[in-house]
């Protein structure tokens, strides 16, 4: 899973560990040199990850080891409870949606999910949802809005899956309808971009009161793929492309898209697990708090100021 910009890195670790496993079976102390050789490591790492370009960007948000939203109800939810079904057509495995405890509070969950390995990407359709998939997230919505749930997005997809039948079962209608219900919906809404936020297919879990981005996350319209092909008629332009997409979390909070750019650990969320949860976890909090001592007119006021606003600074 090395990425070609992480490969000097991984090589000098790898000599690192070549000369600790040379000294348990030698019996020789390397200690200083393998204390200096940590330190260059350090270094190293941090230059590295202090310096991303768009394109190493979005290369780490597409990282396989990268968590996904099952990982995230796993570790920050409670008593998970997955709802399958738009209740028109079928159940769409890209979207997950159901209900859990937020430290006790009742809200609802729905996210892209993307796999960790082929197969799962394969059964998950590389969580590029059809029409049922957001059809299933507005019905979850609408009932958050009945019962005064919260509502919590994760945001993960390369974008709407363009095939025959999602186009015949009205793609671009599915995604217009949840623009239209989350602007108005009377509950609190959170949106977190933990991956790839693409094009449409990621707007429509994006109609927010807070969104939230994490440090090596994209949003953007389109993928920088499909957005070199539409401008210079070649894909192998993508990183030329990202480059002029303002897709990074810096971009985006200097454009008043997102509200907040979420820390990762040193090499990525997926680096340390542990520290990526805690990290979520504090913002989730802090904003779901502020959220819920507003009225519901104050939520949906709030919700069209916001995006009648951006762009217009940065």
């Amino acid at each position: 899973m090395a990425l070609d910009f992480e490969r000097p890195l991984l090589e000098l670790e790898a000599k690192i560990e070549e000369l600790n496993r040379f000294t348990q079976e030698k019996g020789i102390d390397f200690s200083e040199e393998i204390a200096l050789l940590e330190k260059k490591s350090r270094d190293m790492k941090e230059n590295i990850y202090s310096n991303l370009s768009p394109w190493q960007k979005v290369q780490i948000a597409r990282h396989a080891a990268r968590p996904n939203t099952l990982d995230y109800c796993k570790a920050l939810f409670t008593d998970f409870l997955e709802l399958h079904g738009d209740r028109l057509f079928g159940d769409d495995p890209a979207i997950l949606g159901g209900l859990a405890r937020y430290k006790g509070i009742p809200i609802t969950v729905i996210g892209h999910l993307k796999g960790h390995d082929t197969k799962e990407n394969v059964q998950r359709n590389f969580g590029m949802a059809h029409p049922e998939g957001y059809r299933k997230a507005l019905r979850l919505m609408k009932q958050a809005e009945k019962f005064g749930r919260p509502v919590v997005c994760f945001i993960d997809t390369a974008g709407a899956y363009c095939g025959m039948g999602a186009e015949e079962r009205g793609q671009g209608e599915a995604i217009a309808r949840n623009l239209m219900a989350m602007s108005a919906l009377k509950v609190p809404i959170i949106s977190v971009v933990i991956g790839e936020g693409g094009s449409g297919g990621a707007l429509a879990l994006g109609v927010a009161n807070k969104i939230l981005m994490q440090e090596h996350a994209i949003f953007s319209v389109s993928s920088p793929e499909a957005a070199a092909s539409i401008l210079w008629k070649d894909g192998s332009k993508a990183k030329e492309a990202a480059e002029a997409l303002n897709l990074t979390a810096e971009d985006l909070l200097r454009l008043g898209v997102i509200d907040e750019i979420l820390p990762e650990p040193l090499g990525g969320a997926h680096s340390d697990l542990t520290a990526t949860y805690s990290l979520l976890d504090e913002a989730l909090e802090r904003h779901l708090k502020e959220l819920l001592q507003q009225s519901t007119e104050q939520l949906v006021e709030m919700r069209y100021a916001k995006f009648r606003s951006m762009g217009q600074t940065g």
